[in-house]
């Protein structure tokens, strides 16, 4: 639905470079997003404006700058570091001769070339159609009578009408089937809580390593490449813990500056499983100096997609390219773990990252040794419902001894409910 740009297309990139860091977006990382689309990158264009231009979005010398380059070097494909308006993206295809994409646009060509399942594919179109259908107008250019009125009136209308609404109805079922596919992640979701098995997802900015370090704590291989959205698709696996026995380890799609809010939205069934974790592992590449940086746009997205209270744990990655490589968990103050630095392509600091995330989930966690009598059958029955009995005895009464492991939010609820039963508890 988008014109995405073939592999190995001569492109041109333009970047915009203001006085205030935050309407600057990243050079570097604009190259790797193109040379993931598959561009052939011949040249960049830098410019200097503060504010952009309502008809071209670059100034007028700057733009006949860029004619003359993409003339001299058969420029087939403009790619703009930023965000432009439909009119301004359409002035500059008219003046330049060749096809015009901003940085939305080709964030939803990567991502419509990495998408493998099903739900994936449907959360990338529906993206595109959201973006498309504020840019319709560009296929009917060559049409001049679309404004309406007497004497104006003419296909060009009538044809982008019926677009129009064929791109509603499109995005219509294409929610309707994502409602289907979340009401499906829902359902698996309440299995694993019902069964009492934690969740932990990693989170971070693209390209840090999220997926090697998935692979090495599972085992298991999964596509792993230096390239930004490497990893669309959620994947989730099973993996057991010390103290905590089995968890889930949710790996998911990387962030970005600026991420499209029309990907956001498209991508918000798959972002719950952020949403609904037990503990998140923020995982950051140390070896990268924009960490910080990138450490606050994460930090953005989360608050975006309401998991800023979700628990968190900073894993630092890649410290073997540092000059001291150092690996293992800090503390805080109250002895609290704050952090811990790994190596995950060497598989550095991994049992050391185990006992962490064991030791925050567990700090959410009742376990002990319940005692309850015949008449606390409710109490007992709850217990198997969501799986929390590790171990049951029959005492003598015929009441039962029951080994226990519960998270805490459940437990508190079930003391509300059922008085006196902190007391039957040994930790």
């Amino acid at each position: 639905m988008l014109d995405r740009p073939d592999t190995g297309e001569r492109a041109l990139l333009v970047h915009n470079k203001a006085r205030d860091p935050r309407l600057t977006a990243d050079l570097v990382e604009f190259r790797e997003l193109a040379l993931s689309a598959g561009a052939e990158i011949v040249d960049t264009v830098v410019s200097h404006r503060e504010v952009p231009d309502p008809k071209y979005f670059l100034g007028s010398g700057k733009v006949v700058e860029i004619k003359q380059l993409a003339q001299a070097n058969q420029i087939e494909l403009l790619l703009v570091n930023h965000n432009l308006s439909p009119a301004q993206e359409r002035n500059l295809e008219r003046e330049l001769g060749c096809r015009v994409v901003d940085r939305t646009g080709l964030i939803l060509d990567i991502f419509a070339q990495r998408a493998r399942t099903f739900e994936g594919k449907l959360q990338v179109e529906l993206a595109q159609l959201q973006h498309l259908s504020t840019r319709l107008i560009r296929g009917w250019t060559h049409l001049e009578r679309q404004k309406g009125g007497i004497g104006l009136r003419g296909p060009g209308e009538t044809q982008l009408e019926e677009d129009r609404r064929a791109i509603r109805e499109k995005i219509r079922v294409i929610k309707q089937r994502l409602e289907k596919v979340k009401r499906q992640r829902d359902q698996s979701r309440r299995a694993r809580v019902k069964a009492s098995i934690p969740t932990v997802s990693l989170v971070g900015y693209t390209n840090t390593g999220k997926s090697t370090l998935f692979s090495a704590l599972t085992d298991e291989p999964v596509y792993v490449a230096d390239q930004l959205f490497a990893t669309l698709d959620p994947t989730l696996r099973a993996i057991p813990l010390p103290q905590v026995g089995k968890v889930i380890l949710a790996d998911t799609v990387g962030f970005i500056q600026d991420l499209p809010h029309d990907l956001v939205d498209a991508f918000r069934a798959t972002l719950e499983e952020t949403a609904q974790a037990d503990l998140l592992l923020h995982v950051i590449d140390s070896h990268d100096p924009l960490w910080r940086e990138k450490k606050v746009q994460v930090e953005k997205v989360l608050h975006e997609i309401g998991s800023l209270n979700v628990p968190l744990l900073e894993v630092y990655n890649k410290v073997d390219l540092l000059p001291d490589l150092q690996v293992g968990l800090e503390r805080d103050y109250r002895g609290n773990i704050s952090l811990v630095k790994i190596a995950a392509k060497k598989n550095l600091g991994l049992e050391d990252l185990k006992l962490a995330i064991a030791e925050r989930l567990c700090a959410d966690v009742v376990k002990g040794e319940l005692t309850l009598s015949p008449m606390q059958a409710k109490v007992r029955a709850y217990l198997y419902e969501v799986g929390a009995i590790a171990n049951e005895q029959i005492n003598e009464d015929g009441g039962w001894l029951l080994e226990i492991t519960l998270h805490k939010e459940r437990w508190d609820r079930l003391t509300q409910q059922f008085s006196g039963l902190e007391s039957l508890l040994k930790r």
